[in-house]
C-alpha cells in the first residue's frame, strides 16, 4: 500500500446565500495514496468542485480538515498556502486558462517564475517539459495558433512544472473531440506512471474509468460509492435522478 498524502477527515462545507444554508459537503472521508489516479465523478452540483477547492487550498471546510502529508491546510498561514498552492499542486482547467498574449513557453515558463526561479532557468525547464509533453515544436506559438488539444497539453505542462505532489484535473477533457481526449488521458496516466505524480480529475467522461485506480461517485455532497479499477462498470447511471456517467 503506498503512503497516504492527502487525507479528507470529515468535511462539511456550508455556503450561506441571503437567509439560505446551501450545504455542498455533508461529512466527506476519503484517503488518497502517493501516486494514484482517482476519478471523482457525479452530477452537476453534487460537490465536485467544492472538493476540488479544499484539496488544492482554495477554501476551507465549515467543519472537519483536509491534511496533505499530514499538515492540516486549514492551519497554514496566506502565505504558506501560496508556497503549497505553487509547489505541490497542479492545476489543470477545462478552458486551459492560458494567457492569449503569451507564447507557449512562457505559459509555462511563468509558473516557475512564480515559484523563484530566475527567468533562464524557468525558460530552460519549462522547454523540458513542454519537450515531454509533445510540443517541443510549439514553443514560439500563441494558444490561438495551436489546436485545442495542444492547448491542453500546454496547461499540462503548466502544472507539471513546478514538479507538483498531486495534479488536480477538472474536466480536462471536457472541450476536446473524442481522439484529443484519449490522448490526454493517456499523457496524464503516463504522468501517473513515470513521475510518480497523483492525479485528481473531476469528469464525466468513461474513457477516464479505464485508467483511474478507484473512481469516486459524489451526489448531495455525499460520496454515494467507491470502485476499485477492474471493478467499474462503464454504464449509464443516475443518482437521485441525474445521470452521472
Amino acid at each position: 500500500m503506498s503512503e497516504v498524502i492527502l487525507t479528507v477527515q470529515d468535511v462539511t462545507k456550508v455556503y450561506t446565500m441571503g437567509a439560505e444554508k446551501v450545504h455542498a459537503l455533508r461529512g466527506i472521508n476519503l484517503e488518497v495514496a502517493q501516486g494514484e489516479y482517482l476519478s471523482i465523478m457525479g452530477p452537476s452540483g453534487s460537490g465536485k468542485s467544492t472538493i476540488f477547492n479544499m484539496i488544492g487550498g482554495l477554501d476551507s471546510p465549515s467543519a472537519g480538515e483536509v491534511l496533505f502529508e499530514g499538515a492540516k491546510l486549514a492551519h497554514l498561514s496566506s502565505a504558506q498556502l501560496a508556497w503549497f498552492r505553487c509547489h505541490k499542486i497542479g492545476f489543470i482547467f477545462q478552458s486551459f486558462n492560458l494567457i492569449g498574449s503569451m507564447t507557449t513557453l512562457e505559459n509555462v515558463s511563468i509558473a516557475r517564475v512564480f515559484a523563484g526561479a530566475s527567468l533562464e532557468q524557468a525558460k530552460q525547464e519549462a522547454a523540458e517539459v513542454l519537450t515531454r509533453v509533445g510540443l517541443g515544436h510549439r514553443l514560439t506559438h500563441l494558444p490561438s495558433q495551436v489546436s485545442g488539444g495542444q492547448q491542453q497539453r500546454i496547461a499540462i505542462a503548466r502544472a507539471l512544472v513546478n514538479k507538483p505532489s498531486i495534479i488536480l484535473a477538472d474536466e480536462p477533457t471536457g472541450n476536446l473531440d473524442l481522439k484529443t481526449g484519449e490522448e490526454i488521458i493517456d499523457l496524464l496516466a503516463e504522468m501517473k506512471q513515470d513521475l510518480g505524480i497523483t492525479v485528481i480529475t473531476a469528469t464525466h467522461d468513461l474513457k477516464m474509468l479505464s485508467r483511474s485506480d478507484r473512481v469516486i461517485l459524489i451526489a448531495d455532497g455525499q460520496i454515494r460509492r467507491i470502485t476499485k479499477k477492474g471493478e467499474v462498470e462503464i454504464e449509464v447511471g443516475s443518482v437521485d435522478g441525474e445521470t452521472v456517467a
